[in-house]
């Protein structure tokens, strides 16, 4: 009986002293993400698709306030706030950040080449200089790219669909944001197919916003583009009422665009996007390395007509557009 004992007690101290599995010391680490926005942090992160990044981080195991941190940072539309933030969060030493856009990407890069950044939307990467190739990024950045560059050529297109006789349109755009050009160069090439006059309207402020379509008056604009930017999202209700004002029929790249009274939005699902993005954390925190893992683009885009707009334009939205849309506002 008291070897029995004595044994029991053996492999009870045993078990005490014996270091934790590498499994159990992931279960329980504490991760802390760095979340990098160029934008304003939404009233209700449950109601804003950046509220898919937790949630997904929770099904995946990852659950705020028991084994994960975020470090949410906020610039409010103010981008040269980024470079101090994102050092910021390096310095808090992060396990990974999620740079949101390309000014969130660029801050992020320019103040660490070891932390892992995830990009989320980020148009040509490759170009930009944060990754290598979409196969192969090559150093301590992957995540999403995004097809806004593309898509503006696709939103001209849809705009000479419901008004044909379009002569002149509007791009509006923020000078802070670097990938803007390439989207302003896609719609400077696809509106000289199409005979079409291009006018560049530039807007990093709110008030910015208000002479911006002050220009696309005086000049005739009969249309305007919002491009894909995180300032320019923010500024969704503002920049809907004014285009509703002047009556303009505006076409976003969120479907937040036409949910505000914009005449369309054509674009990438966020709630998708934001939930693949927590699929890259959550491998790079299991081992994985950014430049094993490939870039990846959009799959899902939708298509939101708000039919209140376009009745109030005098405008009728072609049957093919209708049947083609996810949602048409009533």
């Amino acid at each position: 009986m008291k070897a029995r004992r004595s044994l029991v007690l053996a492999l009870g101290a045993t078990l005490v002293v014996a270091p934790l599995s590498p499994f159990a010391q992931q279960q329980r680490r504490v991760w802390r993400i760095g979340f990098l926005s160029p934008r304003r942090r939404p009233p209700s992160l449950d109601s804003d698709y950046y509220g898919a990044f937790p949630r997904r981080m929770s099904e995946l195991g990852y659950v705020e306030g028991r084994n994960l941190v975020i470090e949410w940072r906020f610039a409010d539309g103010e981008y040269e706030r980024l470079p101090g933030m994102a050092a910021e969060l390096v310095q808090l030493k992060v396990d990974a950040i999620m740079a949101l856009g390309p000014p969130g990407v660029v801050a992020a890069q320019r103040a660490t080449s070891t932390v892992p950044i995830v990009m989320v939307v980020s148009v040509d990467p490759v170009g930009a200089g944060f990754v290598r190739s979409l196969a192969q990024p090559g150093g301590n950045i992957t995540g999403i790219s995004n097809l806004a560059g593309d898509l503006s050529a696709k939103h001209l297109e849809m705009l000479l669909a419901i008004v044909p006789k379009l002569s002149r349109v509007a791009l509006l755009v923020n000078p802070a944001n670097a990938a803007h050009a390439t989207v302003r160069t896609n719609v400077q090439e696809a509106a000289q197919r199409a005979g079409i006059t291009l006018l560049v309207a530039e807007a990093r402020t709110s008030l910015q916003i208000e002479s911006a379509f002050v220009k696309m008056t005086r000049e005739n604009a009969g249309a305007v583009i919002v491009a894909l930017d995180p300032f320019l999202i923010q500024q969704v209700p503002q920049i809907a009422e004014q285009a509703g004002r002047l009556r303009l029929p505006s076409i976003f790249a969120l479907r937040e665009g036409a949910e505000a009274g914009g005449l369309l939005s054509y674009g990438q699902n966020q709630v998708d996007i934001y939930r693949r993005a927590a699929g890259y954390v959550d491998r790079i925190l299991k081992g994985a390395k950014p430049s094993d893992l490939p870039v990846e683009q959009p799959t899902t885009l939708e298509l939101f007509v708000n039919g209140r707009t376009a009745k109030k334009l005098g405008l009728t939205i072609p049957r093919s557009l209708l049947i083609a849309a996810d949602k048409v506002i009533e």
